[in-house]
């Protein structure tokens, strides 16, 4: 009979863990979905003029990115060189980032636009004419909040340790995001423009990792601006029109440390990759992985 009532108690015990397991499951369930559903940073798109015309330009959005975009397809796919004027921030600095974390986005962008032009274009130096001349100009930076994106990391860590069963990634807590406003364009020889784009993002809580700096959303979405406005010009279409694809070996190449196809391309320095991915995870900020501009680099 005591075996009995040990037995029953025991179960009762274990019922209770695993009601709890359960409930707390359904819990952090819940909350990954809210956090998904709301945790998007909003992302201005207006034309701020640094571009040679609006005229052309029409909206194109892509699933987290809004833009007004237009591409002269003939003339595009026709040419053959490009180079790159270094990107900036507008005329009026944004007082949330210093000199050092501006610098870092902006030549994020470059390295980013360097290595998908690279696909199809041969990259050239500026003292070089080409058959295109690229220019961005970012126009807006939310930054990230780093108290916020510290809660998040450790929230994440907890979640591992409390919860090491549920398979279920933690989203940032959706507050604090950044995001990026940027322009840019792509001019002919006589200086046409021939393709533009005005767009804007915002960080989202479930996809973008955060580091914890105030540059941090922006210098990730630089990445993203610069493989969406490279994209353009390489296939003539706007890049929200097409599926997902698998990056080509060349890019696979360059994030696992392969030096630039171009020499023009190494003034931006190498692609942080593996390292700063895994930086980005731990929430570090990009000046930590990332080296910037090559020495004596633009």
């Amino acid at each position: 009979m005591m075996t009995k009532n040990v037995d029953h108690h025991r179960m009762g015990q274990h019922g209770r863990r695993v009601t709890g397991g359960r409930i707390l499951k359904r819990i952090m369930l819940a909350l990954v979905s809210g956090l998904a559903l709301t945790g998007c940073a909003s992302a201005t798109l207006d034309e701020a003029g640094h571009l040679r015309s609006y005229a052309d330009l029409r909206q194109d959005n892509g699933l987290l990115t809004k833009s007004l975009v237009s591409v002269d397809k003939s003339h595009v796919l026709a040419a053959r060189t490009v180079n790159i004027v270094p990107t900036a921030f507008s005329t009026v600095p944004d007082a949330s980032f210093t000199p050092e974390q501006r610098g870092l986005v902006a030549n994020a962008v470059d390295r980013s636009l360097c290595e998908g032009l690279s696909e199809r274009f041969m990259v050239v130096p500026l003292s070089v004419p080409a058959d295109l001349t690229v220019h961005a100009t970012i126009t807006r930076a939310l930054p990230t909040s780093k108290v916020a994106a510290g809660l998040s990391k450790g929230a994440s860590v907890a979640s591992i340790v409390l919860l090491p069963e549920v398979p279920v990634p933690m989203p940032r807590i959706p507050f604090g995001l950044g995001s990026l406003s940027v322009e840019a364009e792509a001019l002919d020889t006589s200086g046409k423009q021939r393709a533009a784009m005005v767009w804007a993002r915002g960080a989202n809580a479930l996809t973008d990792p955060g580091p914890i700096a105030d540059n941090g959303d922006a210098y990730t979405l630089a990445g993203a601006f610069g493989g969406d406005f490279s994209s353009l010009l390489v296939k003539g279409t706007s890049p929200f029109q097409d599926g997902l694809s698998l990056p080509s070996m060349r890019a696979v190449g360059s994030y696992f440390g392969k030096e630039p196809r171009y020499a023009a391309c190494k003034t931006f320095g190498r692609n942080p990759g593996v390292i700063g991915t895994l930086g980005n995870v731990m929430g570090v900020p990009p000046s930590w992985t990332d080296g910037g501009p090559a020495s004596g680099g633009t």
